[in-house]
């Protein structure tokens, strides 16, 4: 089940972008968890990062937020042959994620919340359901 996506785009100076960014959407930062990372939510459910580092010809991953980050991955690897990815983490950031690449070299990745009663929270409020 797919609920909430971020999407990232990379700035070669994170100061010129966010600044930028911050002027483009009239709205200051919602979320900064580490240097060189800021993230707006634009609508509930749908993030964009901006983060520093080399922008990459083609799309940057588009991140869709996942239950069992685990379970999908090994759909993933087994449905749609994808070779095995690596889970991530950092100690600052709410989330657990995984990026990978479809046939023509898209980036794609799915995240999944380490706090489940942040997760269903999320849920709720984005699909407005009382059960998960």
């Amino acid at each position: 089940m797919f609920f909430e996506m971020t999407y990232q785009v990379r700035v070669t100076d994170i100061t010129e972008g966010y600044n930028w960014y911050k002027t483009f959407l009239n709205k200051d930062v919602d979320f900064k968890p580490h240097d060189g990372f800021v993230e707006w939510e634009l609508i509930p459910g749908c993030w964009l990062q901006v983060a520093e580092g080399t922008p990459s010809d083609g799309s940057g991953p588009l991140r869709l937020g996942v239950k069992d980050i685990n379970a999908e991955k090994v759909r993933l690897e087994k449905e749609l042959n994808i070779d095995d990815f690596q889970v991530y983490s950092r100690p600052e950031v709410p989330v657990k994620w995984v990026t990978f690449a479809d046939p023509w070299g898209n980036r794609i990745g799915l995240f999944e919340y380490i706090d489940k009663k942040e997760e269903n929270e999320r849920i709720k409020f984005i699909l407005g359901k009382v059960e998960v």
